[in-house]
């Protein structure tokens, strides 16, 4: 088995493809882009949190020099795929996402109530602070706590008996409360929002009455086609949305957002290009975030630490007008060997904007409170947690009754203690200290599903011998074309400088966002095949060319050359093959999905990591001082890209453990932490030395390629490792994030 550390295989490593044009300021973002007669917007947001509007005053915002309109619902240009509107207006049912500038009801603080257009951005800031909006104020729940007792089932899940969010039970639930050892406790995560260094932004442009071209910070230009085209009754082909590079994202940008509609209808209604770009307040109310969720777990084991029972109860934030849903307990079922478990998950909503996918949806929430349940009952066994873990592993899926594609969580543990030196961990907390702070070891386990969707990838081999690659997926930057490059570099055996990867428009072959971790095994599978079938057709050529590629040898392919077998010395190169028959270039466009597969094998990645931290007994101020990461999520596609994501996983883990909270006053359910000085995230000072290792061992039932899903697994689990590692250093059991010194003093 190959245990790979990655620091030490860089050498096996592209450097990412995209590196000197990120560097170097010459990639084009999405506000960047050069566009005739730009104009530029911005928003005016409501300052209740719900009500409806009575007037808007815009007279004096319509006088300053360069504005050329304030849009609002009073003028707002009718959406052709919207209902018509009704009058008086009402609330809409569930489940309908928010209409911009469609009605005067307000659903939560934030909200965009009008937009002003002007020649430059500092005309339309200034003109936008003269907008005055009054309105009809009613009474607003915004506080999660206090209406705990609201949530219930999902509608959704109520009208879909095979939900995977429908309450779920296998065993006798009544097992867990009659365990020889026993732990019951509740579990808080608070909002936490994306807050990716580049905002959202958008240059909306018609091309014609019936084309037009979107520049959007969007993580899947195919959704985002298909829903811009439906609103506005175009066929899809004439709606173009491009987002080659994207600076962050995390999950904010999977949809089509209410100021990207805004955008598109300013420039309809202007008949003007239109740029929107999102304050850093505004990132915090238009563009979702992680939801509070309160989870109660009940988990017990015989006093040898079999484990019998496990309750997982979840309830999670949504808005009042959408519903959004997430893996809060699902994990719960799966990672354990457990004879006896049930799970519920309700909602709850309230007067705040929706929230959305954020990286690690669902899983990094819900393993906080089963891995922090499974450190509790451990210590409470007297057991080493690893131990415990090691004791409970599931040999198969328990949930779905199949085997796993692949496991090798066992060997994550082994390398990931080994690499920690985890057997040097004492067991009593508050044990250890060093230079006067307390010293702390935690670890906890990481799982997440395996997502694979249909995806086509052309590619195009040049008379250079170049190649060309080509797929609408994205790049929110995880490096997925230096990935895809590497791929299609093993498969044609050509230099990878000498392969272009274009993405990030709507208009190339179909794929997924990127969300959900599906990007390798979704789009790389489909650049594996995509690739090999331009390789047989090459194949085929040189065949036709000389009767030593019919001989009976292997054919093979090196160094951009067809070889008549593998010890043949004189190739014939990609370049000559297409001289040769008068071909400028050839060309394949293939698709990849899943099969049988799915029903056959139970699929997911699997990790864990090991953390220490330093705690001063005197402050309570955490330090997480060392970090070592392991990961079975298949073959490794590209090992500098993958260390970088996992790195990038536990640093957000880290800022979810000890520092995010989007704290909102209730008194106007209003966000006060709109800003790095106050919504904290992790800054360099921050970070300790972070150890990533892989397994590296291909799964051959998932894909073509033998690899799973990496960038969400990087992050869940860090969370309860940390506050693991925080009571084993204090022997203070922090429930509720983030772990501030409040809660340690």
């Amino acid at each position: 088995m190959k245990k790979q550390l990655l620091d030490n295989a860089s050498d096996t490593s592209l450097d990412r493809v995209d590196g000197a044009v990120k560097v170097t300021g010459t990639a084009t973002y999405s506000a960047e882009y050069l566009v005739p007669g730009l104009v530029h917007a911005v928003l005016v947001t409501s300052t209740i949190a719900k009500g409806s509007i009575t007037a808007i005053e815009s007279r004096e915002a319509e006088a300053v020099p360069g504005v050329l309109a304030v849009i609002s619902h009073l003028n707002a240009i009718t959406v052709p795929g919207w209902p018509e509107r009704k009058q008086p207006a009402e609330r809409v049912p569930v489940g309908t996402a928010l209409r911009v500038f469609y009605d005067p009801l307000i659903y939560f603080d934030g909200q965009p109530v009008a937009m002003v257009v002007a020649g430059t951005r500092e005309q339309a800031v200034h003109a936008a602070s003269l907008v005055r909006v009054t309105y009809q104020q009613e009474t607003h729940q915004t506080h999660f706590e206090k209406n705990i007792g609201k949530a219930g089932v999902p509608l959704n899940v109520q009208r879909s008996k095979n939900s995977p969010f429908q309450d779920y039970q296998r065993g006798e639930e009544a097992k867990s409360e009659n365990t020889e050892v026993r732990i019951e406790a509740e579990y808080t995560i608070p909002t936490q929002h994306h807050q990716p260094l580049e905002p959202h932004a958008i240059i909306a442009v018609w091309e014609a009455d019936d084309k037009l071209t979107v520049y959007d910070k969007n993580q899947g230009v195919k959704s985002a086609q298909g829903q811009l085209a439906q609103a506005f009754k175009l066929p899809r082909e004439n709606v173009q949305v491009i987002s080659k590079y994207i600076g962050g994202a995390f999950g904010s940008g999977i949809r089509v957002w209410p100021h990207t509609m805004a955008a598109v209808m300013a420039a309809k209604q202007l008949k003007r290009p239109v740029k929107l770009v999102l304050g850093r307040e505004q990132m915090f109310t238009s563009v979702g975030y992680r939801p509070y969720t309160v989870q109660k777990i009940n988990i017990g084991a015989t006093k040898d630490g079999r484990l019998i029972g496990i309750v997982h109860e979840g309830t999670g934030q949504t808005s009042m007008y959408e519903e959004h849903l997430e893996r809060t307990v699902l994990a719960s079922r799966t990672l354990y060997a457990c004879p006896h478990v049930a799970t519920r998950y309700h909602l709850l909503p309230l007067d705040v904007n929706t929230p959305t996918w954020m990286r690690g949806p669902g899983d990094a929430t819900g393993m906080f409170a089963l891995e922090s349940a499974m450190d509790e009952l451990a210590f409470a066994l007297k057991m080493d947690p690893l131990e415990f873990r090691l004791k409970n592993y599931a040999e198969s899926d328990p949930e779905r009754n199949l085997p796993w594609s692949a496991k090798s969580l066992r060997e994550c543990y082994e390398l990931g203690a080994e690499k920690f030196r985890w057997n040097n961990r004492m067991q009593a907390p508050r044990s250890v200290t060093q230079n006067g702070l307390l010293m702390g070891y935690g670890m906890a386990s990481s799982l997440y599903g395996f997502h694979r969707h249909p995806s086509k990838v052309r590619a195009v081999i040049q008379a250079d011998g170049s190649v060309i690659v080509q797929s609408a997926t994205m790049d929110i930057g995880p490096g997925t074309g230096t990935a895809m490059t590497r791929i299609a570099a093993k498969v044609l055996g050509v230099n990878a400088k000498k392969i272009r990867f274009e993405l990030g428009h709507s208009a190339l072959p179909d794929a997924p966002g990127q969300n959900g971790s599906a990007t390798i095994p979704s789009v790389g599978s489909a650049v594996h095949v995509a690739c090999e079938a331009l390789k047989t057709r090459l194949v085929a050529l040189a065949r036709e060319m000389s009767e030593r590629f019919k001989s009976g040898g292997q054919v093979v392919v090196r160094n951009g050359q067809v070889y008549g077998s593998v010890d043949d010395k004189d190739g014939v190169s990609y370049a000559d093959i297409l001289k040769c028959h008068h071909l400028n270039e050839l060309e394949v466009t293939e698709e990849s999905k899943s099969g049988a597969e799915r029903d056959q094998y139970s699929m997911y990645s699997f990790g864990c990591h090991f953390v220490e931290v330093l705690v001063s007994p005197l402050t309570g101020e955490v330090r997480v001082t060392r970090v070592v990461t392991c990961a079975d999520v298949g073959a490794i596609i590209n090992c500098k890209t993958a260390r970088s994501q996992s790195i990038g996983g536990v640093v957000g883990g880290i800022g979810m453990a000890l520092m995010e909270h989007s704290e909102m006053d209730h008194r106007f359910g209003r966000y006060v932490t709109t800003d790095f000085a106050g919504y904290h995230i992790p800054v360099h000072a921050d970070i300790p030395p972070i150890e990533v290792y892989y397994i590296d061992k291909p799964d051959v039932h998932v894909n073509p390629i033998g690899s799973k899903g990496l960038g969400e697994i990087a992050i869940v689990g860090v969370a309860a490792a940390i506050a693991n590692a925080v009571f084993h250093a204090t022997g203070k059991r922090v429930r509720e994030l983030p772990i501030t010194p409040d809660k340690l003093v």
